[in-house]
């Protein structure tokens, strides 16, 4: 792969420069205001909270390790870690895959799920009000549309990427 030049360089104009500031600075601390409350009322970090509602939506409460990671887009390494902190709170725990001998799943226990129901509520409210309330129906639309191109443009389609869940 072939790295671009100084010269070569397509920089960014003084609006783009702007735009992508705001962006970063918007989604650090969006991330951080989400994060703040979860451990407030839930004590856990904004990624567990994303690992039940991802095993609270699959079939049976259970997910494939290597799924949730995919779902989850964060490194084999990272979930198997935020998973031991999920069983040891007693809201995940592992079993064998019936299909796939060295394969495991995560379970949503009840507790977990009780723990999901009783965190949601809050967890909406800040979403609604660090986001939602701040935008018109026409930019909550136009930020839909913008995320999606975003997300579909960054997902590699092709075979062996270099994707974090695979590591």
């Amino acid at each position: 792969m072939k790295t671009a030049s100084a010269e070569d360089t397509r920089w960014l104009t003084d609006e783009e420069q702007r735009t992508w500031r705001a962006y970063m600075h918007a989604v650090t601390l969006l991330e951080d205001h989400l994060d703040r409350q979860l451990q407030r009322d839930a004590g856990m970090p904004h990624v567990y909270y994303g690992l039940l509602v991802q095993l609270a939506e699959a079939p049976c409460r259970r997910l494939r390790m290597t799924e949730l990671a995919m779902r989850a887009k964060i490194t084999r390494s990272r979930l198997s870690h935020a998973v031991a902190r999920l069983e040891k709170n007693g809201w995940v725990r592992r079993e064998d895959c019936p299909s796939d001998k060295r394969g495991q799943l995560a379970v949503l226990t009840d507790e977990g799920y009780e723990v999901l129901a009783r965190t949601a509520p809050g967890h909406v409210a800040a979403v609604r009000q660090a986001l939602f309330d701040r935008l018109t129906p026409e930019q909550q639309k136009s930020l839909g549309e913008i995320m999606t191109i975003l997300a579909e443009g960054l997902q590699p389609k092709e075979a062996g990427a270099d994707l974090p869940w695979l590591r």
